[in-house]
């Protein structure tokens, strides 16, 4: 999820702690879970992800009187698929005035500090423990889950739960990349400053902060245990969603989750439904809707590029439909250089 664009530099940071204790795992091997879909399901998947806004394509060219936008949708962790993008974007990024994206130097180095100086924005400084919190046989499925990532189980512990969650949201076959922080938003900074143009963040480097405070110390356990739901086939997940994200098809993933979310223990699909509607609105549609104004005032200066997390592309508060709701005309093109 793009959420990962925004933790970036803390994981990266806390992963190059924890990653010393044992040797990272290789890259994920998996199965494609979209390739073993039955019939119903598939077509169900597919009438949802069609019933969205512009939701396939990666690259897109918004344009509004003589003011240009490119827009390209970033997959967070390093793929040797990449090269073909970067051979793509280089000539974008030299044309245009500025790189916009989700998190840029003076951002990361800015929530880096923060950490530093205020752990309790990630950690728990006092009160109980996580072990402490959760009934002990569910802990142990939780510590088990860090010892795969090679993360102590006593440093997890102390983790805020929504911050674990994320943590555990990335299967141990690919920790080590992002502790090396080579995904695509990366990638192209690097062109930006090797062609000297600005890089610019669409939003604070407290976004992250602001969005998880939100949530009270229950509602932050619940998101961990569903995290852990997931966690027998967290390789499966992780090739599916890079297998999307290069089909240029990452808004299916997104509905996929949805689907198999209405059939997980203790749910229904209406649960998940509102649950998914809320995570929306407050991981995608809010922040989407805060960059446009930013994305406008880059635009009056000369035509720039924007590089953000795939998902925040599609759907009715999709970047893309929020711009073409503003007078933008919207149009795709194709990642191939």
């Amino acid at each position: 999820m793009s959420i990962l664009s925004l933790l970036r530099p803390v994981l990266t940071a806390t992963l190059a702690l924890v990653l010393m204790t044992g040797t990272a795992s290789a890259r994920c091997a998996g199965t494609n879970l979209l390739d073993h879909l039955d019939p119903a399901d598939s077509l169900a998947l597919e009438a949802a992800t069609a019933a969205q806004p512009f939701a396939r394509g990666n690259l897109w060219q918004a344009t509004r009187g003589g003011a240009s936008v490119t827009l390209l949708g970033t997959y967070h962790m390093a793929d040797p698929r990449h090269e073909a993008v970067i051979d793509r974007m280089r000539p974008l990024i030299a044309g245009a005035t500025a790189l916009l994206v989700e998190a840029g130097p003076e951002e990361e180095r800015a929530l880096k500090r923060d950490i530093a100086e205020t752990p309790a924005l990630l950690f728990l400084t006092e009160g109980d423990s996580l072990m402490q919190q959760m009934p002990a046989a569910e802990w142990q499925r939780v510590a088990a889950a860090l010892a795969a990532r090679k993360i102590p189980p006593f440093m997890g512990a102390k983790m805020r739960p929504w911050y674990l969650a994320t943590m555990l949201a990335i299967a141990p076959c690919d920790m080590a990349e992002v502790s090396a922080g080579r995904g695509l938003d990366h990638r192209v900074m690097d062109l930006a400053t090797e062609a000297g143009r600005p890089i610019r963040a669409l939003e604070p480097h407290t976004t992250l902060f602001r969005i998880f405070d939100r949530l009270t110390p229950e509602q932050q356990l619940e998101m961990l245990r569903s995290s852990l739901v997931m966690e027998d086939r967290v390789a499966d997940f992780a090739i599916t969603l890079s297998a999307a994200y290069f089909a240029e098809d990452s808004r299916r993933m997104w509905e996929y989750l949805r689907l198999i979310s209405g059939r997980m223990p203790d749910y229904t699909p209406a649960r998940a439904d509102a649950e998914f509607a809320l995570m929306e609105e407050a991981l995608m549609t809010e922040r989407n809707r805060a960059w446009i104004p930013v994305i406008e005032d880059a635009a009056a200066g000369g035509p720039v590029v924007a590089a953000f997390g795939a998902l925040h592309l599609a759907g009715q508060g999709g970047v893309l439909n929020l711009l073409a709701e503003r007078g933008w005309q919207v149009t795709r093109l194709p990642l191939a250089p």
